[in-house]
């Protein structure tokens, strides 16, 4: 494989931006970095565009809306995550954990129903080498529900689980201690009636009462046994943080209080935010704005969650809004994520780094992403 040359770019280091560098891939990896043009005949010439690591996405249901885009109706598998990996890609997102819901929150099977669908399509894709970006499995486990150990069980040899997160989406509980905001979020989201919420509310809370405890110990117990990250999920107080400590959690996501970032960080977690929170200025559950943390120094990384573009333009918006240095704010959606689940090798340019890498220029202030290669292979 000929080498990748890039020239003439603004790139983003870990610590440091050259204004005019270039960079060589060499089998894959990053094999040269200089603070000056190339002139190699076969250069490609960024003029004057950022040079980004390609970004880390850690938590993103976007491949759910591809193989339910309606109520009703399932798309096949492998065309859906085709699509979904398009899109990611298009993002600048170059490795993604495709977060897959386990346990069942809104009175239906829909996501039973996708759990094995979105696992086979993934295997069937990754095998036959169809996929832009590079897939990992994160398991999102609804600690309340009575059947998520069952299902946990089927899924925790899977060789490309490399996250599970810990969810209480019950009503009065972390995300929705409002339940006028589980109301609203449920009945427009899912279509559900009023009759059928009501009902939902009742029988989440007294599944919640009798299984949430013991299933987050038995799920962090397993993680803990296979060597596998554990995040805790819309973590509000200081209660929470503890918890989540004693059961060696090690990342927060999306804690929904400052109080709960700031336990976080003193229990020695890293701290994941959405990306469009930042981009929206403020959470649509009305909880704590990701930016605010930000500029307290309690947010390590952003997840593109729903809005895969999110993420570049949340970046460009730490650093332009809210103090972050560029490669400070880049870091956040791929050095920091990479490094809070073990990658040691991607998330910067750096010697001997995979050739994960986006180019991106700014139109009024909008990051647009022109390029994006993976292993040195342009895939967007």
């Amino acid at each position: 494989m000929s080498d990748l040359i890039l020239t003439n770019a603004r790139i983003i280091l870990a610590d440091s931006v050259i204004e005019n560098g270039s960079v060589v891939v060499r089998d894959g990896v990053i094999a040269e970095i200089d603070d000056s043009p190339s002139n190699a005949a076969e250069a490609i010439d960024m003029e004057g565009d950022y040079l980004i690591p390609g970004l880390i996405e850690l938590h993103t249901d976007n491949l759910e809306k591809h193989l339910a885009p309606r109520p009703g109706v399932r798309w096949p598998g492998v065309p859906a995550l085709l699509a979904h990996d398009a899109q990611i890609a298009a993002a600048g997102i170059t490795t993604v954990f495709d977060a897959v819901v386990l346990g069942n929150t809104i009175g239906n099977n829909t996501r039973l129903e996708l759990l094995d669908q979105s696992v086979e399509a993934i295997d069937q894709a990754r095998a036959a080498g169809l996929t832009r970006a590079d897939h990992f499995l994160h398991l999102r486990c609804e600690v309340a529900d009575p059947d998520v150990l069952n299902q946990y069980e089927k899924v925790q040899q899977h060789p490309l689980l490399r996250l599970v997160s810990l969810m209480d989406h019950t009503p009065g509980q972390r995300q929705f201690v409002d339940i006028a905001q589980y109301r609203l979020y449920y009945q427009k989201k899912h279509n559900v009636s009023e009759a059928d919420l009501q009902e939902m509310i009742v029988s989440t809370r007294a599944n919640q009462e009798k299984y949430a405890t013991p299933h987050r110990v038995a799920l962090a117990a397993a993680c803990r046994a296979r060597g596998i990250p554990i995040a805790a999920h819309d973590d509000a107080t200081m209660a929470h943080v503890e918890e989540s400590a004693s059961l060696g959690i090690t990342i927060s996501e999306f804690p929904t209080t400052v109080e709960a970032a700031s336990g976080a960080r003193d229990n020695r977690m890293t701290t994941i935010m959405g990306a469009p929170n930042v981009v929206r200025g403020g959470s649509h559950s009305g909880n704590v704005a990701a930016h605010e943390l930000a500029e307290l120094g309690l947010l390590d990384a952003l997840s593109s969650d729903y809005v895969p573009i999110s993420m570049m333009h949340a970046a460009f918006k730490l650093h332009g809004n809210h103090g972050l240095t560029l490669p400070q704010a880049i870091a956040t959606v791929s050095r920091n994520p990479a490094r809070m689940l073990g990658m040691e090798d991607r998330g910067e340019i750096a010697l001997g780094r995979r050739g994960d890498l986006a180019r991106v220029t700014l139109h009024q202030g909008l990051p647009l992403v022109r390029e994006v290669w993976r292993e040195g292979n342009r895939v967007a």
